[in-house]
């Protein structure tokens, strides 16, 4: 080929060989968005790390964009970034998500905005960018939304209404993007976690948390990377929403 350039071919997608790949990941300063940076990044890619309080990385394959990642400018700035720096984008983890739980009937109207702007708002904008640069690029891509087994298995001691109709809704748009896009080489695939051991939970309720799992642990932070890094090589497999939960939704 002219320059020597090398591609190789399948499926229909030409994708150049020795171009680093690059992925963007919401909600990175903290627990699994964290993880999941330093995971792509043991895989050499280049990694864009959004979340509200972000700060600049020392690792120059790690491009910070700190903001609210439900703004549009901020998901606009994201993938801006990408492209800038890296001069692409291949996959998105749609990692942000707020998680409030309350009884139904004392939910606020702040309540109801905060929870949405995020896990609604803030993965249908950047989501929406991500897929409109890799229509550009045509080499394919990836999408990967984290949601949360409850909203399939949900559980009278956790009411949590709010992250079964938000997380609910991202899953079922992960099957229609994943059909939509599979034309064009995108896959579009959900990891649902339990419970996992991240700041949010301190260490003394672990152990009754674990107890809503069928295997008696909770969740680690690796389980939910190992999940998602499965999916990125996993080039036959979209629409697929993959359970890291310990059982829970099975049944008990």
């Amino acid at each position: 080929m002219a320059g020597g350039d090398c591609f190789w071919v399948w499926i229909g997608v030409v994708v150049a060989v020795g171009v680093r790949r690059v992925v963007v990941v919401t909600g990175a300063s903290q627990g699994i968005g964290a993880a999941l940076v330093a995971g792509y990044r043991k895989l050499g890619w280049g990694v864009v790390a959004n979340s509200r309080n972000i700060g600049e990385s020392r690792d120059p394959g790690v491009v910070a964009v700190a903001g609210d990642i439900s703004e549009v400018g901020t998901a606009r700035a994201v993938v801006e970034a990408a492209v800038g720096e890296f001069g692409r984008v291949d996959t998105l983890v749609n990692n942000a998500g707020v998680f409030l739980a309350k009884p139904f009937v004392e939910y606020t109207a702040e309540d109801y905005a905060g929870v949405m702007g995020v896990n609604v708002a803030g993965f249908f904008g950047v989501t929406q960018l991500v897929v409109e640069r890799m229509l550009v690029q045509g080499d394919g891509g990836h999408v990967v939304n984290v949601t949360t087994t409850l909203v399939e298995h949900a559980l009278s001691a956790v009411p949590s209404v709010l992250a079964s109709l938000s997380k609910g809704g991202v899953q079922a748009a992960t099957k229609a993007l994943a059909v939509e896009y599979a034309g064009r080489g995108i896959r579009v695939n959900a990891v649902s976690p339990g419970v996992i051991a991240t700041p949010m939970h301190s260490v003394e309720t672990h152990a009754a948390l674990g107890g809503l799992h069928p295997l008696g642990r909770i969740g680690q932070v690796g389980d939910v990377v190992d999940a998602v890094l499965f999916l990125e090589n996993s080039s036959f497999v979209t629409g697929e929403i993959l359970h890291v939960d310990g059982g829970q939704s099975a049944g008990h």
